[in-house]
């Protein structure tokens, strides 16, 4: 809201249902459950609905809705509404599930057939307010602002339904110079387009507030129309004398509707949580859930949190003894770290749960605490956690160790929901847990307002994230059991957590010196480009300024505008690649912004993530972020160095061997996706390319021109290249023409001829988007699943992107967990042989590896054999490895 508003005992709120419905549907993107249940205009109405019953704690409350398309006001004006889009089925389905979630929050729904929500609230706005109640309506139109009054509130919701702006008498006052019966007479002279309300023509707001002003109403106006000004307007008024008058009647909302419902009956005395949290679960609305917890249940008990009895003990210094016998197996393990990056976060507390029992452990107690060091680091006492890497990362930097870790909620969620990237506890204990866990934000404060908390709220907050823990468990392995996913968490995600928790610990060696010489030989390099944009500028100016560098570009140089923004002509790198042909400056300013970010992101940035300790840098990887399985890696993102541009590639001259005397090795899948694709598509001509070794665009370009191998030229291969690659992602003709460069008929006659010869590709595409649409999602080869809520949306672009999705995750996500085995496989491997070799980084589809000169000749068999062998697939899988001083000469 935007002003503090005091509300008394008795708060009367009503909800225009079809109006929030609207706004909330087109304000969020189309959203879906995994079942393909559209959810954007529900979860709009319920963040409305949590917002409302938190700020303005009604007790009186109903939500109206329009009962039918034909409404008393059509016998008037048949065109009334006429106007209006079809609803689209998107939202249309959802209104039922509006209905639902009122009924689980115990709100009292109306509606009237022949009569719209607007009547329904103008009646009741008119019995509260004769009774002296006070009375808020909130809706989305401003036909509502005429049922203000004293008693009466209007809050209208903006930003689609994320804010309210309320408005009183005094509020109409001041924005329109009206008193709020005037409202109607506005809409009765200017019209209104989405209700098809016609209006005077050439009457706009403008016209229509000055009019009523000075005359007071439609029918003063009509009255005086000779003293108006201006010849066109009284011409207008003149012939319009009739429509105006409908226009006015048509925007006045009924006040006395046979509405058999009386203000005592809409009493709101609170939800039942148990029921809100049921809907919220059918809806797959996560974040929401730990809300539920924090309002008033129906049955006027214990706040939300307490959903659940729940009781827990403070472990004091003095008395560990007693909780010795405690520390069993398995149980529930939660490390409390003061802040999000746990290669350098404090460790403040422990906490952990078994049947029955919850106890906290406070930081310092537990390193005095020997027989809890024992049990931590014994892996024949099994833990359950939420997040084992963070856990084994996090007490590594603090001289402890954690051993026996049986199940991690974290991956375990994330397995179920790959789309829904990193789980949070409160989210997982809201689904599956019967004790409530509220969210860090609301312990700990956000920003720069985060702060720990007292001891006494600390404690509790850590026990029940083990309390959850425990409860959780038994019933994630029931759902990963019915979707057959328990082998991809115990032979895959949870072995590669702790294999990635080691190379996170390990870190990289980064020559800092090396790094502060790149960054004073791209300065230069800037340097001199700045002279040369100047001097074909014809003047000096600031480069890295939009408005600066449009009046050059458009003012000065006069080159085309391509693209518009509210600022002016746009100077984006995509408009400014299509401007490169027209002057010599555009190549000159692209390589400017590529070297500055460079400058910027890398060398400033890596240096920045240097460990004070160690002079490394320890990337976290993160392995539930993306809907594929694909790792990532953030603080610093190693990922996405770039490898384009060679001043980018030297970037990797930095990273170094942490031993003096050892290599640099890296091994890189070759084509890893294009040979997926030939598996699971079982295309022959594709298999047959790659198991007899030929280069596969090579290939595809004889078998698609009809040339030999000795005629392709490097612009067909170079277009099958676009072909090959496009085709994993579901490329289409256009996307096709603007990577070559050619027009859309020649793009779509090239994919026609590629399908021609490897119809197999084109079988299996058409059969997993059919898939698809039955299952409602996809899978890898491992089981990884995919949901696709839009497979079946009526809007075009949706349902396209889902298709292309459709196609592409069983590859994408198959050589994701390719890599995934592969080291694992290598982890053990180097293990086993006791070498002394270490794992480092994996980016992408390659491997980084740091080695001891001795060992060498074992690694460049090793690691290849390893990689090629993760996964038998009906080709071979090929691997290139190369080693050197640094990453950047492992090439």
């Amino acid at each position: 809201m935007e002003r503090e508003e005091s509300y008394e005992l008795s708060h009367f709120v009503l909800i225009d249902g079809n109006s929030i419905a609207n706004r909330a549907f087109y304000a969020l993107p189309l959203l879906s459950t995994s079942a393909g249940l559209h959810t954007n205009a529900v979860l709009g109405f319920t963040t409305m609905l949590l917002k409302v019953l938190e700020e303005m704690q009604p007790t009186h409350m109903l939500v109206a809705f329009d009962a039918g398309k034909v409404v008393f006001r059509h016998s008037e004006f048949a065109e009334y509404k006429g106007g209006r889009a079809k609803t689209p089925p998107e939202l249309s389905e959802q209104f039922p599930l509006i209905r639902e979630l009122l009924d689980a929050f115990s709100i009292r729904r109306f509606e009237l057939e022949g009569y719209e929500a607007d009547d329904i609230i103008g009646t009741l706005t008119r019995q509260a307010d004769e009774s002296g109640w006070k009375t808020t309506v909130i809706t989305g139109d401003k036909d509502m602002l005429q049922l203000v009054s004293d008693n009466v509130s209007v809050a209208l919701t903006r930003k689609g339904v994320s804010e309210m702006e309320l408005y009183t008498p005094k509020e109409i006052a001041d924005k329109y110079g009206l008193q709020p019966l005037q409202i109607i007479d506005l809409k009765g002279l200017m019209g209104d387009a989405s209700d098809n309300i016609p209006g005077v023509p050439g009457v706009g707001e403008k016209t229509a507030l000055k009019l009523l002003r000075e005359y007071g109403s439609v029918e003063a106006v009509l009255e005086n129309i000779d003293r108006i000004s201006g010849k066109k307007l009284q011409e207008n008024l003149r012939e319009n004398v009739e429509q105006a008058r409908m226009s006015k009647a048509l925007a006045t909302i009924m006040r006395d509707a046979p509405v058999d419902l009386d203000v005592e009956q809409t009493v709101y005395s609170g939800y039942d949580a148990a029921a809100v949290t049921e809907f919220f679960k059918k809806m797959e609305f996560k974040s929401l859930l730990s809300k539920v917890k924090t309002a008033a249940p129906k049955d006027g008990g214990q706040s939300g949190q307490e959903r659940a009895p729940f009781s827990f003990e403070v472990v004091e210094g003095g008395r560990t003894d007693s909780y010795a016998e405690k520390l069993t197996s398995p149980m529930a393990l939660y490390v409390e770290m003061d802040g999000d990056n746990y290669h350098h976060a404090p460790i403040l507390g422990f906490g952990l749960a078994a049947d029955g029992i919850s106890f906290y452990v406070p930081y310092d107690v537990a390193v005095e605490w020997q027989a809890f060091r024992e049990w931590l680091a014994d892996d024949t006492k099994e833990k359950w956690v939420f997040d084992g890497k963070r856990d084994t990362v996090g007490l590594s930097w603090h001289g402890m160790e954690a051993a026996g870790i049986g199940f991690d909620v974290y991956l375990a969620s994330y397995l179920l929901n790959a789309t829904e990237s990193n789980p949070t506890l409160d989210g997982v204990a809201a689904q599956y847990a019967e004790v409530g866990v509220l969210p860090d934000d609301e312990v700990f404060g956000k920003g720069a307002k985060r702060q720990v908390p007292e001891t006494s709220v600390l404690s509790e907050h850590v026990a029940r994230k083990a309390a959850a823990i425990w409860q959780s468990v038994p019933k994630l392995r029931d759902e990963l059991a019915q979707h057959k996913l328990n082998e991809l968490l115990t032979d895959l995600e949870a072995p590669l957590s702790l294999v990635l928790a080691a190379m996170e610990k390990q870190g990289v060696k980064i020559n800092r010196e090396r790094l502060l010489e790149m960054g004073e030989e791209l300065d230069s390099q800037l340097e001199t480009l700045t002279a040369k944009i100047h001097e074909l500028a014809g003047t000096p100016f600031n480069i890295n300024s939009p408005k600066q560098l449009g009046e050059i570009l458009y003012d000065k140089l006069d080159l085309p505008v391509l693209k518009k923004t509210k600022t002016g002509p746009s100077t984006s790198a995509d408009v400014l690649e299509k401007l490169a042909p027209y002057h010599p400056i555009i190549g000159e300013i692209l390589h400017f912004r590529q070297l500055g970010k460079l400058r910027s992101t890398y060398i400033e940035g890596l240096t920045k993530e240097i460990h004070a300790k160690t002079g490394k840098i320890h990337t976290r990887f993160n392995q539930a972020t993306t809907a594929t399985g694909r790792l990532s890696s953030t603080e610093p993102n190693l990922q996405n160095i770039p490898i384009r541009l060679e001043e980018g590639r030297k970037i990797r001259e930095a990273f170094i061997p942490s031993e003096a005397g050892w290599y640099m090795l890296a091994a890189d899948y070759s084509q890893i996706e294009l040979r997926v694709l030939a598996h699971i598509s079982g295309d022959e001509n594709l298999i047959d390319a790659f198991r007899k070794g030929m280069d596969i665009h090579t290939r595809t370009a004889m078998d698609v021109f009809g040339v030999s191998e000795a005629e392709v030229t490097p612009l067909m291969r170079r277009q099958a290249k676009a072909v090959n690659f496009g085709i994993v992602y579901g490329i289409s003709d256009y996307g096709l023409s603007q990577n070559l460069n050619i027009t859309r008929k020649e793009a779509a006659d090239f994919i026609e001829r590629y399908f021609a010869v490897f119809s197999g590709v084109k079988r299996y595409m058409e059969e997993i988007v059919k898939q698809a649409k039955q299952d409602g999602y996809v899978t890898t080869l491992l089981h990884r699943r995919r949901y696709l809520p839009d497979i079946k949306s009526s809007n075009f672009n949706l349902r396209s992107f889902a298709e292309r999705t459709a196609m592409n995750t069983p590859i994408q996500g198959t050589a994701a967990d390719i890599i995934k085995l592969a080291m694992i496989r290598m982890q053990e491997s180097i293990r086993e042989k006791g070498l002394k070799s270490r794992m480092l980084l994996q980016v992408h589809d390659e491997l980084v590896f740091e080695v001891p000169e001795a060992e060498l000749a074992v690694m460049q068999k090793l690691v290849p054999d390893v990689m090629e062998n993760a996964l038998k697939l009906d080709v071979p899988l090929k691997v290139d490895v190369h080693y050197g001083r640094t990453w950047y000469d492992a090439k």
